[in-house]
């Protein structure tokens, strides 16, 4: 297996396509996990509730957008690791269908 790095900051805040091309949303929060020396990535997470749970905390997050009635363009999706294609850092793109994504639930 060939590992590549990719600056976190590179992909934070980036539109990630289906395949079909439409955005589902950004990009706003990647989940790592500690592996003896090594992190290793568990999965990505798009939309709103991310955003908001990067920030304030999920619980937080839905409360205030529940008060504001807040509605995304986009759903709030993770991405398992292995379903999004990152060779075009500019361009995050998924390998799956959308529908295989568990959603953030809000």
């Amino acid at each position: 297996m060939s590992r590549r790095q990719i600056h976190a900051e590179l992909l934070l805040g980036r539109r990630v396509r289906a395949r079909n091309g439409r955005v589902i949303g950004r990009l706003e929060e990647i989940r790592v996990r500690q592996d003896g020396r090594a992190c290793l990535v568990d999965e990505f997470l798009t939309g709103r509730y991310a955003l908001l749970e990067r920030l304030a905390g999920l619980s937080i997050a839905r409360a205030i957008l529940r008060v504001f009635g807040a509605r995304s363009r986009y759903s709030s999706y993770r991405i398992p690791w292995d379903k999004l294609d990152l060779t075009d850092v500019e361009r995050p793109c998924l390998l799956c269908e959308v529908s295989e994504l568990r959603p953030i639930d809000p």
